[in-house]
């Protein structure tokens, strides 16, 4: 395995990479993440590691956007989690749970594929008015859904 690339983070905020030789932004960091391209970012001055830093920060940026994936409770719950005596526990889980996640979205992507040779079946389209008013379902607010189950740690 190579070295990550290093992106180097200047005193005025901007990010350097360092193989491209150019000013990156953000949304440079995040093709790299996307495009799973190993790096590191480094402070100029002192050379400390601020990947994590840079990280949460292309995080919140995205969570800016129409869709964003982390409730309030959720950023409350983690929040509230450090500096517990089940911080590690709440750390490891969370990393386990998104890769577990990520693994079954693969597998089911892979027995989804059509065999070569075989003809998918066709679905015909529902005639009756009681199906179509199931498609249109609407979808359950994400936060202050008073429905939940609180969890351990706001209690």
């Amino acid at each position: 395995m190579s070295d990550p690339r290093v992106i180097k983070k200047y005193p005025n905020r901007r990010l350097y990479d360092t193989v491209e030789s150019r000013y990156i932004t953000l949304a440079d960091i995040r093709r790299l993440v996307v495009e799973r391209i190993d790096f590191v970012v480094a402070d100029k001055k002192n050379n400390a590691d601020i990947t994590r830093s840079i990280l949460l920060q292309v995080i919140a940026e995205q969570e800016h956007l129409a869709e964003p994936i982390l409730t309030r409770d959720f950023m409350v719950n983690v929040i509230r989690s450090y500096g517990s005596t089940l911080q590690t526990l709440v750390s490891g889980h969370l990393d386990q749970s998104l890769k577990q996640f990520l693994n079954q979205q693969v597998q089911g992507r892979e027995r989804a594929k059509p065999i070569p040779g075989l003809e998918p079946p066709r679905v015909r389209a529902p005639q009756d008015e009681a199906f179509k008013s199931l498609t249109n379902v609407p979808t359950r607010p994400r936060d202050g859904d008073k429905d939940r189950d609180e969890s351990n740690f706001t209690k």
